[in-house]
């Protein structure tokens, strides 16, 4: 946004601040870039695009194109001023040099090169240099191409040099790197869908930049995407609401600077017909997780104007209640966005934002924006407060009646479901329950299991899909109270995971249509109501075999995917078998499933992870929502993944 940005079109070597050196960062990645899984490696992505954002939010860039090659090469590109090539002043080497090898030398120190920023705050390149096998960057400036190369984590390859002529208007910065395998020894190979995502909510965030995404790897998702969103986060909410019923068509938005502070916010927000709430805030385009401050400012702004003007318009007596932030929650999508020029977060994973001088700057903003469009949209604001109002009964019915579950199931008395069959062993860590469909399956699982340490909880049917109950529903529901009660460690907002009891919870249900939906309305529950245990690597789910290859009464070979029957096909030659498909647990004895599903030797879990928790949400919500089209649209458009699809 330009209002946020300070002009500065000499981007020069007194920009650079030098802070400090760099040679801690490969001895401890995981303080600079978190971990040095998965997630570490795509971090290394966001810090060089951040960086063309930074440039971008100043005002200087239009562009950003993100590429990933077959050999997980990334190349990101610009057209902004292109970095700073003359000498440093204090370090006695080229300025771009300086950046890419000198710990917090950047230029959003002080030097006035950009307003405010993402990323490490400066630290992103050299720490992305550190950590890659090579880096290159190629820089336009001045009519002039400059190149400069480094190794083997930061140091110079090939020193700053004039490689080519350009036009005087063709300015940006390229730079190209190999993630270091010494350092990302689970693999430097990049997930298309993680890329992808992030990238587009990149362009949400930051409105009017175009954004081009490259994926030149030669598999399914070979292609180009551009991303470019005018309306900017209020197209987000659209976006996230594409698979609810709106109760309205506009999507409030306000934007604001406060001149003291030079904090700037915006917000976009809608409510929809569904009872669960998509509230997300982000500080410099950095999603944070936990919230903070910006997000108690919206709250209590939310609160504090709409019970006001339903209390001055009649819609609340004097004397009645307030309608709680619960109450408020229900059906809103909203995105919070603030760019602050010194942020600092808390938290163990530094996802909530700390500034106390945020909340009364959302507060004015939001909160005189609000206000005048109650008043300019009354036929909105009276939805708004009837969805609350109604929202609020629900919330009074559904505490009735979890003090009735909680009297009828005494959680707290440790108490188990009569259809639980526990397990031996009482130490958490090596215990697991197996959540089967059906009686039949639940009998063969109880057989063939290891009592032990596996416990079994049949279930009858398909659960409640929660996405379209309201709490009261979802506590009268015997299945859901059941799983609670075995749990043992609390739901919603009071889950106490220390007191879990099985720290394998996994989902087995038949290897067909049926099952796989029976599958999603479990983690649909999960995911709304234990999402800790999502986090925390508990939830699994059971991958049975699709084939055996039977001669006789013997099974000769269990086959998990269709490629591998084609090669257990092959490998048989002329050898006389029968492939006997299983389309249900129940048609597996308790051996047969002891060998290919329970036994820890040979069976395949999948851990549920939730890698974007906003990506997570819209699908649980598009896939388990009212609305049809945007279902129908994801299945159409992901048909060809199904490799095991029985119809």
């Amino acid at each position: 946004m330009s209002n946020t940005s300070i002009k500065h079109d000499n981007y020069t070597s007194d920009d650079i601040q030098v802070l400090e050196g760099l040679e801690a960062v490969r001895k401890r990645p995981g303080m600079y870039i978190g971990t040095t899984s998965s997630t570490g490696l795509h971090h290394l992505v966001w810090e060089i695009i951040d960086n063309s954002v930074d440039e971008a939010l100043a005002g200087y860039a239009n562009n950003i194109e993100v590429s990933v090659d077959d050999n997980d090469v990334v190349t990101v590109k610009d057209d902004g001023r292109g970095m700073p090539t003359e000498k440093h002043p204090k370090t006695g080497v080229s300025t771009v040099e300086t950046i890419f090898t000198v710990l917090h030398a950047g230029g959003k120190f002080g030097g006035g090169a950009y307003k405010v920023s993402g990323g490490l705050h400066g630290v992103g390149a050299s720490v992305v240099n550190a950590l890659s096998e090579w880096l290159e960057v190629t820089i336009n400036k001045d009519g002039k191409v400059y190149f400069i190369r480094f190794k083997n984590g930061g140091g110079v390859d090939e020193p700053l040099k004039e490689i080519g002529k350009c036009e005087k208007d063709e300015t940006g910065s390229t730079v190209r790197f190999k993630a270091d395998p010494e350092i990302f020894k689970e693999g430097t190979v990049y997930e298309y869908r993680v890329l992808f995502e992030r990238i587009r909510q990149m362009a949400f965030l930051n409105k009017g930049i175009n954004f081009i995404f490259n994926w030149n790897k030669e598999d399914e998702h070979k292609g180009k995407h551009t991303f470019c969103y005018e309306g900017g986060i209020k197209e987000y909410v659209e976006f996230l609401d594409d698979s609810e019923t709106k109760l309205y068509e506009d999507v409030m938005y306000c934007e604001g600077l406060d001149d003291d502070t030079t904090i700037s916010v915006e917000i976009a927000m809608r409510y929809n017909t569904s009872y669960s709430e998509k509230v997300y805030s982000f500080c410099n385009n950095i999603f944070t997780p936990d919230g903070g401050m910006h997000i108690d400012g919206f709250r209590q702004t939310l609160s504090r104007v709409i019970n006001a003007y339903a209390k001055d318009n009649n819609y609340l007596k004097k004397d009645d209640p307030n309608l709680t932030n619960d109450d408020l929650k229900e059906g809103l999508t909203a995105i919070i966005s603030v760019k602050h020029p010194d942020p600092q977060y808390e938290g163990q994973t530094k996802g909530k934002l700390g500034n106390a001088e945020v909340r009364p700057v959302v507060n004015k903003i939001f909160g005189d924006f609000l206000k005048r469009y109650l008043l300019e949209n009354p036929d909105v604001a009276k939805i708004v407060i009837e969805k609350a109002k109604s929202a609020s009964e629900a919330r009074l019915a559904a505490q009735k009646a979890r003090e009735n579950v909680r009297r009828k199931d005494d959680f707290g008395s440790g108490n188990l479901p009569t259809k639980l069959k526990d397990c031996a062993s009482r130490d958490a860590s090596i215990c697991e329950i197996y959540i089967v469909e059906g009686n039949s399956a639940g009998g063969s699982a109880q057989q063939g299991r290891d009592s032990n340490f596996q416990a079994v909880l049949p279930l009858r049917g398909k659960i409640l899909n929660v996405e379209k109950a309201r709490m009261h529903k979802i506590f009268d529901n015997a299945e859901i109270r059941m799983m609670i009660q075995a749990f043992g460690c609390g739901f919603g907002d009071d889950i106490d995971v220390s007191k879990l009891r099985y720290h394998k919870i996994v989902i087995m249900t038949d290897a067909d249509v049926d099952g796989q939906h029976i599958s999603t309305l479990m983690l649909t529950f999960l995911y709304r109501f234990f999402k800790p245990l999502i986090e925390g690597g508990y939830v699994y789910i059971a991958m049975p075999p699709l084939y055996g290859l039977q001669k006789g009464q013997k099974v000769l070979r269990y086959c998990y995917t269709d490629e591998e029957l084609e090669l257990a096909k092959r490998d048989f030659g002329d050898e006389k078998y029968v492939v006997q498909r299983y389309k249900g647990l129940g048609e597996m004895d308790a051996s047969q499933l002891w060998d290919t599903t329970l036994n820890p030797e040979n069976r395949t879990l999948k851990r549920v992870t939730i890698e974007d928790a906003i990506d997570a949400d819209h699908v649980f919500s598009m896939l388990m929502g009212d609305e049809v089209e945007p279902r129908k649209n994801f299945i159409v458009e992901n048909a060809h993944f199904a490799k095991n699809l029985d119809i």
